[in-house]
């Protein structure tokens, strides 16, 4: 498998993981994350801004649901470009960057962070499921890099 085939698997698969890791956790834990609702908000002003009516109800879900899955999986395919050394330290590395900037960059769009602020333990589990998603695309990488 070619090295940008590797990367975009990688970074798809890093998505996912995160994505389901978020929607397990809500259910069991009522200070979880909640960072889809900080994206449904997001996707709503957005499709505003660009003048049109914005999704409700489950197409809201499933628009903000593509684009979280595509913006991560473009994120986390960063994990494989330059050295193949260290792909998880480096998916660990990137998950902790851009779980952090998912705690700073809401309030500065003009979003409520409460869904994802909501206490410490839910800021480290926003952190976390990033770091998490990046292990796990870091691993897929290192996985079909090995042949």
């Amino acid at each position: 498998m070619n090295g940008l085939n590797k990367n975009m698997l990688g970074g798809l698969l890093g998505a996912l993981v995160l994505n389901v890791v978020h929607s397990a956790a809500k259910r069991f834990d009522s200070k979880a994350p909640e960072v889809d609702k900080v994206g449904e908000e997001a996707m709503k002003k957005t499709v505003r801004f660009a003048g049109f009516k914005p999704p409700k109800g489950n197409a809201l879900v499933a628009a903000t649901f593509g684009a979280d899955v595509a913006s991560n999986a473009m994120l986390y395919t960063l994990i494989g470009y330059g050295s193949q050394n260290n792909l998880l330290l480096k998916g660990a590395l990137l998950g902790t960057l851009v779980g952090v900037a998912t705690l700073t960059i809401p309030e500065q769009a003009g979003l409520n962070a409460g869904p994802i602020k909501k206490t410490d333990r839910t800021k480290l589990m926003t952190v976390a499921w990033y770091v998490i998603g990046g292990i796990a695309a870091g691993m897929a990488m290192k996985a079909m890099g090995k042949k």
